[in-house]
């Protein structure tokens, strides 16, 4: 099973598809869901009411565009590009997170995302 969702903000949205994961059902069950956008270097975060422990295979080091859940804040990570401690080009979380999938298309397109931007995530289809 794959889940898929939106992710809105003013000035666009992206779409992502999502493994089946404690954290991805954890966060399906709980949308649609409304937040407030954060950036960190190249990364939109945002708080979810979601709180899970880490899983198996969490990682800090992560390609752009990976869909992470940040446990240590209970929120979405989307990085797209380095983050404040990455070395290099690397895209560097915070702390070791569970990934969940990836987006579908450019990554790029976070770009547009502003810190304190309303940010909405919905399932996508039935």
């Amino acid at each position: 099973m794959t889940l898929r969702i939106r992710i809105s903000w003013p000035a666009g949205h992206t779409t992502a598809t999502l493994d089946e994961t404690p954290t991805s059902k954890a966060l399906a069950g709980v949308l649609p869901i409304s937040s407030t956008a954060r950036t960190w270097g190249e990364e939109v975060y945002f708080d979810t009411p979601v709180s899970v422990p880490v899983e198996d295979g969490a990682r800090q080091v992560v390609d752009p565009g990976t869909v992470a859940f940040w446990t240590d804040g209970d929120a979405l990570a989307l990085p797209y590009g380095p983050t404040p401690i990455s070395r290099g080009d690397e895209c560097r979380l915070a702390s070791p997170c569970n990934l969940l999938g990836a987006l579908d298309g450019d990554p790029r397109i976070l770009a547009t995302v502003r810190d304190g931007d309303p940010i909405r995530v919905e399932l996508v289809g039935g």
